[in-house]
């Protein structure tokens, strides 16, 4: 497990885990239900611990064992084996309730954007299991800057990625 000595990029640390939508970014939100009963709800919430939500092509989570604790820093890479790019993250909080268990990441230096993402799954009364993704992010350089709606479309593929993986790894274990 790494710690990270470094700050976020921006200043609205928690906000996705607290509700808000902080003025001057890019806001998406996201869900999908991807079971029912608590076996399923367990099973995600395995998945989200194990980074299964992050098996998509083309993203890897270094290192692939992080726990997902307040504090502990990972590198989101977005690309090859032989090119990537890479974007270093912090996780900024956890939520482990009976019925709701996540964390939110949020972009450190060298992250092309700045801003929070947060991974929920939840179980509802009627044992519905969701998938949910809130973030907020801003070009956090030049580069991103100037790369616009690709760089948006590359976020949305990852965003509806993420919701497929975690769905297939549930699946697998009904």
């Amino acid at each position: 497990m790494a710690l990270s000595t470094e700050q976020p990029t921006y200043t609205d640390i928690g906000a996705t885990i607290a509700g808000s939508r902080p003025d001057g970014y890019y806001h998406d939100y996201c869900e999908a239900e991807i079971g029912q009963g608590s076996v399923a709800f367990e099973r995600a919430v395995s998945g989200l611990q194990q980074w299964k939500a992050h098996q998509v092509v083309g993203i890897r989570v270094f290192p692939d064992s992080a726990e997902l604790l307040t504090g502990v820093t990972v590198i989101v890479t977005l690309g090859t084996a032989l090119v990537a790019l890479a974007a270093p993250c912090r996780i900024v909080g956890v939520i482990d309730e009976p019925d709701r268990w996540g964390f939110a990441y949020g972009t450190l230096p060298g992250h092309p954007e700045q801003g929070e993402e947060c991974f929920v799954v939840s179980c509802s009364d009627n044992d519905v299991i969701r998938f949910e993704i809130i973030a907020f992010s801003r070009p956090g350089d030049s580069l991103t800057r100037v790369a616009g709606p690709i760089g948006r479309a590359v976020q949305k593929r990852a965003t509806s990625g993420y919701l497929n993986a975690l769905r297939r790894f549930v699946g697998q274990g009904t």
